[in-house]
């Protein structure tokens, strides 16, 4: 099984901490206090995940084995042999508390149709459609043929797989069918290009996709903690913090950001 890295803000400062913790450990005559300060961050740190997780519902049997699924999938392999996929990696999974958040969204909005643009292996959109009402709909738009296949494999093992269905392409062209179709959503889930998140909004709230009291979450919002550290920014922490700025100024909507996983934005339009 391959070995996810940190990629939250949260994790890799929990990471920056053990290894510090580990150079102290060679390093002589250091203040006592230093290292008992040291010690309790690293506990305090390292503790935090894992007690959130164990406190938190456990996921399903279908989620459980998408991930395990996911993780086992060698998406190195594709780019080794010319694959031209948009930079898939095992990290990019929702994951558990997440998922679980995403699912009392569905709940607290009782939503009974869904929109998520960007799929991947299908995490986030099997975690809300577990919380649909029989008949309920969820829509994913993924631009990666791969990717989507995988997903609609892991979906087949779920007893929610009538309730998903995958548009593969450019979500913009499924966002304009959509619209040209009157669809209403409860709920949008934007998880795709980051470069693309303010077009993906602006649309959004132009085309009325939204209905009027649901409600918009957004994925990666923290990236890492490039937008608030400004350190070895990224292309997608550039873009990510170009976007917080505009809906920070946007006078269309209320937002709030959550410390959950690599950051949520929950958008409601005004």
């Amino acid at each position: 099984m391959n070995i996810a890295r940190p990629v939250t803000p949260w994790d890799i400062l929990t990471d920056k901490l053990t290894s510090l913790g580990k150079q102290a450990e060679h390093i002589e005559n250091l203040d006592a206090s230093f290292l008992k300060t040291l010690s309790e961050s690293m506990v305090l740190a390292q503790g935090m995940n894992s007690y959130i997780g164990s406190m938190t519902t456990t996921e399903s049997i279908g989620l459980r084995n998408l991930v395990e699924r996911t993780q086992t999938e060698d998406w190195q392999k594709r780019f080794r042999d010319g694959d031209t996929t948009l930079g898939l990696e095992q990290e990019m999974v929702s994951g558990h508390i997440e998922g679980q958040f995403l699912k009392m969204l569905v709940h607290a909005t009782q939503a009974n149709a869904i929109l998520e643009i960007g799929l991947f292996t299908g995490y986030s959109a099997l975690a809300m459609a577990e919380a649909l009402p029989i008949g309920g709909e969820l829509v994913a738009c993924e631009i990666d043929p791969y990717a989507a296949e995988f997903a609609r494999r892991c979906f087949e093992a779920s007893e929610h797989n009538s309730k998903i269905s995958v548009e593969v392409g450019p979500a913009a062209g499924t966002l304009h069918l959509l619209a040209d179709q009157g669809r209403r959503f409860e709920l949008i889930f934007i998880d795709a290009d980051k470069a693309g998140y303010s077009d993906y909004l602006d649309f959004v709230i132009s085309s009325e996709l939204l209905a009027k009291t649901g409600l918009i979450v957004i994925d990666n919002t923290l990236m890492q903690g490039e937008p608030y550290t400004h350190k070895n920014l990224s292309a997608n922490g550039k873009a990510i913090e170009a976007f917080n700025e505009s809906v920070a100024a946007d006078p269309r909507v209320e937002q709030v950001v959550l410390p959950i996983r690599d950051g949520i934005t929950l958008i409601r339009i005004l």
